[in-house]
């Protein structure tokens, strides 16, 4: 399987500082973004091994869920920490624009439409967003398989806070139905239903 990410990265110190990418203290969004390329490559990439203690060699392993994999950072202009992250050079390929930084979203879907026919799945990430199932690909391929390709299954997006009050808050929430309305009936197909690992 071929898995295409393209991830919106930016970083400006000289910002107001009410989002992380505007801070002037970049460690933070080093971090996240370091975390989220290195989660990508880890769960889906091809380079998964198990350590024989005995043969002392390193074994490739999890061979049914490695897939070719690239990633597609997407910049505007110098605001970013890519020269900053301590990756390979070829764990990701980087895209620089001009972009406003509130459409660096669009710079990735250009990128992801303008790679068309050439890939299994095409995705979409901020630089901290941060997947840890390693089974997702398998998951959305079981929904595509199970239901068609006119349904869509959206991953739940989460927050982690261990000093705030909520342990885990799940962000993406129902929206009012006035608001989805122009883009789909509701009423017309509410639910599906069916069993996953024998649950339901």
């Amino acid at each position: 399987m071929r898995i295409l990410f393209t991830i919106a990265h930016f970083f400006n110190p000289e910002g107001d500082g009410k989002h992380g990418s505007l801070r002037k203290d970049p460690q933070s969004r080093r971090i996240a973004l370091t975390t989220c390329l290195t989660a990508l490559r880890s769960l889906y990439g091809k380079s998964q091994y198990a350590i024989h203690i005995g043969k002392h060699e390193a074994i490739a392993y999890n061979s049914s869920h490695c897939h070719d994999v690239d990633i597609i950072v997407c910049t505007t202009k110098n605001f970013h920490l890519l020269s900053e992250i301590p990756l390979a050079s070829n764990f990701l390929m980087h895209h620089n624009t001009n972009a406003e930084p509130m459409l660096l979203g669009f710079e990735c879907q250009a990128v992801l439409k303008s790679c068309l026919g050439k890939y299994d799945y095409y995705c979409y990430l901020e630089d901290d967003l941060v997947l840890h199932d390693p089974w997702f690909f398998v998951k959305l391929n079981w929904f595509t398989h199970h239901t068609g390709n006119g349904n869509l299954l959206q991953p739940n997006r989460y927050e982690i806070s261990p000093l705030g009050p909520v342990p885990k808050a799940y962000i993406d929430g129902d929206l009012h139905p006035k608001v989805t309305a122009p883009f789909q009936n509701v009423r017309e197909r509410s639910q599906l239903s069916g069993k996953i690992m024998e649950q339901p």
